[in-house]
């Protein structure tokens, strides 16, 4: 069986984490078993539509590498790709169902609707519309709700991922077909459209798990084969008692790639949120990932969502790409990143800056707030350099004086690199007396003036002999 899975978003609004794990499984599936995901855009919807979402959609499934088979802007053998355009086909589905005695036109006004519901409530029963169902319907057409006519029965079915299901007909009803506006639900839409562009693996969260018996009435009343069906568990607030939610603190997608966290650390995060393969590995590339993923992997229950775990990722493939691809590659991916005084510096110097920084890096905008000391001169800080844990025992006239002979010792150096920096400090320190969080604390501060830099002797290499001996003079003049 030739493996074809789908993405089919909703265009209205940002693209959510939980979103984009429902696109990164049925593209794994799909490559792992040489297939192909379709990229379909749900936009029925049309009280919700928001002008510019489906591009959001596509840019972040570029931005991803989740690159689709089948779609808008690919096109295919299937179009249109939006349900929107689709109308025709959905309304030739429904006509089946009329002439099949299995749907019905329903003029019944919403008000009275509403009054079913509130005496189900009152009478504490369930609403099930079907016990309502009108006695006699008028011939359909669009601009009149089309429902299905349930034959509640016991429904089995397997899910990849939840395992053998059963539900009794309590909990099938007449659901809606086609709206008044002629544009089909999703619980019908998404079941024609599947159909017909040969979709083997409905991949959707755990969710429409209890509207499933509805879908599977609908799939024998049209004489459709399942599809295989695999329930994503939710991914969960950090505190792991509810869905994960806009207010639980997660940004959308764009947010964190505008924020500087890498593609393929959200990729490689989001695909281990809710599956792994049993070991203990945790960075994976996406190669790897095609290969290794598997649906009996994934659990059954939800995941927390973890941002500092995703920085954590983040982190550690920038350090991949600079160790496996060297500096340049990682210096392609900063630009838009840096603090605006970088803008008057070079590609060749600003490399050397993310050579020496790289490694303390979670995001590329850490780059903003870690490097501007490098670009511009930093306003001197007395107190900063006095408070300081390692130096506030020290009398300024020590602190001058350490400085001082620093100065002089780094003014005679002949060649100004990293090993004749690091033996020069080394011999600072058996000349002076001091212990390395000392000497290095003070020196460190007294070019940066920031919480942390990288290691000192590399941290001058790159700011050069003319503007670090300018540095400590400055601050050794001011104490």
């Amino acid at each position: 069986m030739k493996v074809v899975t789908r993405f089919a978003p909703s265009p209205t609004g940002y693209i959510h984490i939980g979103n984009v794990r429902s696109a990164i499984y049925p593209y794994l599936l799909a490559k792992q078993n040489a297939g192909k995901m379709i990229l379909r855009i749900e936009d029925t919807d049309r009280e919700r539509y928001i002008e510019g979402a489906t591009e959001l959609i596509e840019d972040t499934l570029e931005w991803l590498g989740l690159n689709w088979d089948e779609g808008p802007i690919v096109g295919g053998p299937h179009a249109p790709y939006f349900q929107s355009e689709r109308k025709d086909i959905y309304h030739e589905y429904a006509r089946k169902l009329i002439a099949s005695g299995r749907a019905y036109a329903d003029p019944t006004p919403p008000e009275q609707i509403e009054k079913y519901r509130q005496e189900c409530n009152e009478k504490k029963v369930p609403f099930l519309y079907r016990k309502f169902r009108p006695d006699e319907t008028p011939e359909w057409e669009p601009g009149i709700p089309l429902r299905f006519k349930a034959e509640p029965k016991d429904h089995e079915w397997h899910d990849e991922v939840m395992g053998d299901m059963h539900a009794g007909p309590e909990v099938q009803d007449d659901i809606i077909l086609i709206k008044k506006d002629g544009f089909p639900t999703y619980n019908f839409a998404h079941i024609v459209d599947d159909a017909e562009m040969g979709v083997t693996h409905v991949m959707r969260g755990v969710e429409y798990l209890s509207s499933t018996p509805n879908y599977l009435a609908l799939y024998d009343a049209l004489g459709l084969e399942r599809p295989k069906l695999v329930s994503l568990p939710h991914i969960l607030a950090p505190q792991g008692n509810k869905k994960l939610g806009k207010r639980d603190g997660a940004k959308s997608v764009t947010e964190y790639r505008d924020d500087g966290v890498l593609a393929e650390a959200m990729l490689n995060y989001l695909a281990c949120l809710g599956w792994n393969d049993g070991t203990e590995q945790e960075i994976y590339t996406k190669d790897e990932l095609i290969k290794d993923f598997s649906l009996d992997r994934i659990q059954n229950s939800g995941a927390r969502y973890d941002e500092t775990k995703l920085l954590w990722y983040s982190g550690q493939w920038i350090r991949k790409i600079f160790d496996e691809q060297g500096v340049d590659a990682l210096y392609e991916r900063t630009m838009g990143f840096w603090p605006e005084v970088a803008d008057n510096y070079n590609d060749n110097y600003k490399c050397k800056v993310l050579s020496i920084i790289y490694d303390r890096l979670k995001t590329l905008s850490d780059l903003r707030e870690m490097t501007t000391y490098f670009f511009a001169e930093p306003e001197i800080d007395l107190d900063m350099l006095l408070q300081n844990k390692f130096l506030r025992k020290l009398s300024e006239a020590e602190l001058e004086s350490l400085l001082k002979t620093t100065i002089t010792e780094l003014a005679n150096l002949k060649d100004w690199d990293a090993n004749s920096l690091q033996d020069t400090l080394n011999h600072l320190l058996e000349s002076t007396g001091k212990k390395p969080a000392v000497l290095f604390s003070l020196i460190r501060l007294a070019v940066s003036f920031a919480s942390f830099s990288p290691a000192l002797n590399l941290t001058l290499e790159v700011l050069g002999r003319e503007k670090s001996l300018a540095r400590l003079n400055a601050v050794a003049t001011a104490i």
